[in-house]
């Protein structure tokens, strides 16, 4: 197929009058004005007036559409991530709270196999390695220090599948388990931390690379003591996730932290919870209760924030018109960034020849129109 006539979002810049050539579920050709023959069976899709971008990559999701990826059961793994798909997520990290050893090690092993197939591009832990004192919905009395032998138990797990593991660097062992980590070749982020700056830096120098959730689930920024926040953002060696809902950070918060990193350091994520594209009501979170009221998921009893109802689609269009960035920077920090970040450039990320037919049509509201996956319709 083709779409021709969109606003095009590559990295060399936006192609107005642009037209993108899709065949075998990849991505072809791309330019602007006439496109070069057309087949005798190729399908013309006119995107006239609408932004073409690439699909989203979102590397800290809980679930969406009702279900958790907590749930090893596969099917309820799937309807996860195809609401999120319908949204412009073509590639996606499934996000594990924290729990028991046991049962961690039991929800890695089912993720693992949708890792394999593709459905998933991999799994993020946030957590059971988190402080207690910034806890947020994560249960406390589940928390604990990553020990080694813990930390090994959940990466055998996954096969290869862990991706990510988000953890408090003040605790012990924190900064060795950083180590661990690297040499296998996961991420080491650092979140719900009550650390010190003194504290963090160690675990960065280590090769601990991004900071969940910047601002939530960490000791505040003070001009005496900057802590985990000043720590990190100020640091070109680590990449920052920013929940752009509007609900977890003020847009000038955003704004601020977005311009200092840069895009090549800012990332956008959901941290979606099952109620995702569902709404309000009472959901489980890591074997704690959950109420959502008008978007908002809270602790039962009016407790911490625990995740969001957020979409990719909605995080990128916050980003744009409530926060100020332009539609290039969102598809970097929604698209491009985190997809560098799981090493996926050659796969995904950006409009350009050769990669995944993954795209996001977007109306002139910055609403999803419709969503390609793989060169397949989604949406």
């Amino acid at each position: 197929m083709k779409l021709v006539g969109g606003k095009v979002v590559t990295p060399g810049g936006v192609l107005d009058d642009g037209w993108v050539r899709v065949e075998g579920g990849l991505i072809t050709e791309v330019g602007a004005g006439s496109a070069n023959g057309q087949g005798a069976t190729e399908e013309v899709v006119d995107v006239s007036g609408r932004w073409v971008v690439p699909g989203f990559v979102d590397i800290h999701c809980h679930g969406g559409g009702g279900e958790s990826f907590s749930n090893p059961d596969q099917q309820r793994v799937l309807k996860a991530a195809t609401a999120h798909r319908r949204h412009g997520t073509t590639t996606l990290l499934a996000s594990l709270v924290s729990g028991p050893i046991p049962d961690m090690s039991r929800q890695i092993a089912a993720l693992a196999e949708l890792t394999q197939d593709g459905l998933l591009a991999g799994v993020h832990l946030e957590g059971p390695f988190l402080s207690a004192a910034r806890c947020g919905a994560h249960d406390p009395a589940i928390l604990r220090p990553p020990a080694k032998a813990d930390v090994q138990t959940l990466l055998d797990a996954g096969r290869g599948a862990v991706r990510m593991v988000t953890l408090a660097p003040e605790l012990d062992n924190g900064v060795d388990a950083v180590r661990q980590l690297v040499d296998q070749e996961v991420i080491a982020a650092i979140g719900h931390t009550d650390g010190t700056e003194a504290q963090v830096r160690p675990a960065v120098d280590a090769g601990a690379t991004v900071a969940t959730h910047l601002f939530n689930g960490m000791r505040p920024l003070h001009h005496r003591e900057p802590g985990p926040i000043g720590a990190l953002l100020d640091d070109e060696r680590v990449t920052v996730e920013l929940i752009c809902d509007l609900v977890h950070l003020h847009p000038t918060t955003i704004r601020l932290a977005a311009r200092h990193a840069g895009l090549g350091r800012t990332v956008l994520i959901t941290d979606a919870i099952a109620a995702a594209g569902v709404g309000d009501g009472v959901y489980d979170v890591g074997g704690l209760e959950v109420t959502v009221t008008d978007g908002v998921p809270t602790l039962a009893g009016g407790g911490s924030l625990a995740g969001s109802t957020l979409t990719m689609d909605a995080a990128f269009r916050n980003l744009v018109l409530e926060c100020g960035l332009s539609v290039t920077d969102a598809a970097t920090a929604c698209s491009t960034r985190p997809a560098g970040l799981l090493g996926l450039t050659k796969v995904t990320g950006s409009i350009s020849a050769g990669l995944s037919a993954d795209l996001v049509v977007l109306d002139a509201g910055l609403r999803p129109a419709r969503v390609l996956h793989r060169g397949e319709w989604v949406s």
